[in-house]
């Protein structure tokens, strides 16, 4: 586990946005608690397992978003 700052927010796999010549496939993640006109996400749907398979978020799944940052790109939250 890494110890810079961070914050995991849940979120869910609306939609799997097939690729086409030139263009990866692309999950679109809805992040539950980010502002209703920010709370869809897309990435690239290509993931590396613990055993260093590659794999795919399938439609529907619940997934962890989490954002981290080093230490020094942070200010104190009551500064």
């Amino acid at each position: 586990m890494s110890e810079n700052p961070s914050t995991t927010l849940p979120g869910t796999v609306e939609k799997i946005i097939k690729s086409h010549p030139g263009v990866p496939e692309k999950a679109q993640i809805s992040v539950e608690a980010a502002d209703p006109l920010y709370q869809e996400i897309r990435i690239e749907n290509s993931l590396t397992a613990e055993n260093g398979a590659d794999v795919r978020l399938k439609m529907g799944v619940e997934v962890e978003v989490t954002v981290e940052a080093k230490p020094k790109d942070t200010i104190p939250a009551h500064a």
